[in-house]
C-alpha cells in the first residue's frame, strides 16, 4: 500500500480553509493509502520559539486530533503522531541539509509571506525559517510517503522535498520515492474579510469547532461587494466572499444559482444570501462535525491514547528508514567496525582470562 504524509502545526484550531484544502483529501484517501498525519510542533518553532508557545503544544495537539477526527479521519486507518517524539526527524534534518543550497531555499516565495506574518525581515529571520522546507523534507521522506496533500503555498516546498529525495537517490541509491503533491479541491479558501485567504492569525476564518452562534455572527460579518450599499443595487458575484463559500459549502447548486441571478439583479440583500450560507453551513457541514466531535471528546483519554499509538507506530517506521539511509551513505560502516573490534577484544580477554 503506497503511503501519505501530511499535517499541521499545532498554533491553533483549523478552519474550513482546511476543510477543502486537504482534510476532504486526507479523509477519501485513508480507504486507499497508508495515511500518515504530523502535527508539526517543530516548524511552529521557526516562527514562535517561545516557552509559552511551546507550554501550549500539548491542548492544541489535542485540538488537533479533534479537528482529524471530526472531519472523519479514522485513527484506526490513520497514523497520528507528533513531530518532536520522533528523534529521527531530527537526524535526517540533518544530513538533508548538505543536500540543497542556501540561494534555492531563498527562492520560495511562501517563506518570505511566512516572515512577513511573523513580523520578521532579513535580519531576524531564523535559520530554522530558512530551512523550513529542508525538515519539511525529512518529514515527508521520513515514511518515504507516495503522495502529500496539501494547500497551493506548500507546493513550492514539495518541490524542495522531490530535488532532495532525488539528489540522495543519485547520490547513495534507491532509498526515497519521489513525492507527488495533490491539491484539494479549493487550493486555497479566500477569508471572510475578502483580503487574502483564510488564516487563524488574520482572524478572518471560521474555525471547524466554531458553535453555531459563532459561525452565524462570522458570517454575517463576512465581506461583500462594497459598492452595493441597498439591497436593489446589482451587485457582484465573482470573487464574492459569500458566493466562494456557497460554492464550496452549499452543494444546492439551484439554490445557489437562484442567489447569484437575484444579486446580480438587485433582487436580493446581502442579509439573505449570508443567512441562506448559515443555513448551508449548518446543514451541510457543522451538524455532522459536532456530532464527530462531541462523541470522540466525550471518552477521556482517548485523544491521548489515538496521539500515543500513533507516535509509537511512527518511531518504528522511522528506524527502519533510517537504517536505509546509514546504510546507503555508508555512516554505519564506522560503528560496524568498531563493534567488532570490540568484540574481537572482549572475546580474546575473555580467553587469557
Amino acid at each position: 500500500m503506497q503511503r501519505i504524509l501530511t499535517g499541521d502545526r499545532p498554533t491553533g484550531p483549523l478552519h474550513l480553509g482546511h476543510l477543502v484544502g486537504t482534510l476532504r483529501n486526507r479523509v477519501r484517501l485513508q480507504e486507499k493509502y497508508d495515511t500518515i498525519l504530523i502535527i508539526a510542533d517543530l516548524h511552529m518553532l521557526t516562527t514562535r520559539p517561545g516557552r509559552e508557545d511551546i507550554e501550549r503544544i500539548t491542548d492544541n495537539a489535542r485540538g488537533l486530533v479533534l479537528d482529524y477526527l471530526s472531519a472523519g479521519i479514522d485513527p484506526d486507518r490513520t497514523t497520528i503522531y507528533l513531530q518532536s517524539a520522533i528523534p529521527e526527524v531530527y537526524e535526517l534534518n540533518t544530513l538533508f541539509q548538505n543536500l540543497v543550497t542556501v540561494n534555492r531555499l531563498a527562492r520560495i516565495p511562501s517563506l518570505k509571506e511566512m516572515a512577513q506574518n511573523a513580523h520578521l525581515d532579513e535580519d531576524s529571520m531564523p535559520y530554522g525559517l530558512l530551512g523550513y522546507p529542508v525538515l519539511q523534507a525529512a518529514d515527508i521522506l521520513l515514511p518515504r510517503a507516495h503522495l502529500v496533500p496539501i494547500g497551493r503555498d506548500n507546493l513550492s516546498h514539495v518541490e524542495v522535498s522531490r530535488e532532495i529525495a532525488r539528489r540522495f537517490n543519485n547520490l547513495y541509491g534507491e532509498v526515497f520515492p519521489l513525492p507527488e503533491p495533490l491539491l484539494g479541491d479549493i487550493p486555497s479558501l479566500v477569508g471572510t474579510d475578502g483580503r487574502g485567504k483564510a488564516s487563524k492569525s488574520a482572524g478572518n476564518a471560521i474555525m471547524l469547532s466554531d458553535d453555531a452562534a459563532t459561525v452565524r455572527k462570522r458570517v454575517r460579518g463576512m465581506f461583500t461587494d462594497p459598492a452595493r450599499v441597498r439591497a436593489d443595487i446589482p451587485g457582484t458575484v465573482e470573487g464574492n466572499p459569500v458566493f466562494v463559500y456557497h460554492d464550496a459549502f452549499n452543494p444546492d447548486a439551484a439554490e445557489v444559482e437562484e442567489l447569484k441571478e437575484r444579486y446580480r439583479a438587485g433582487r436580493v440583500g446581502d442579509g439573505e444570501v449570508k443567512e441562506r450560507l448559515v443555513e448551508a453551513l449548518e446543514r451541510n457541514v457543522f451538524a455532522e462535525l459536532r456530532e464527530r466531535r462531541s462523541r470522540w471528546a466525550s471518552e477521556k483519554g482517548l485523544v491521548d491514547e489515538i496521539l500515543w499509538d500513533g507516535t509509537e507506530r511512527m518511531r518504528g517506521i522511522a528506524r527502519d528508514t533510517m537504517r536505509e539511509v546509514r546504510k546507503a551513505m555508508g555512516l554505519d560502516r564506522a560503528m560496524v567496525r568498531m563493534r567488532r573490534a570490540a568484540e574481537s577484544r572482549a572475546k580474546k580477554k575473555g580467553v587469557s582470562d
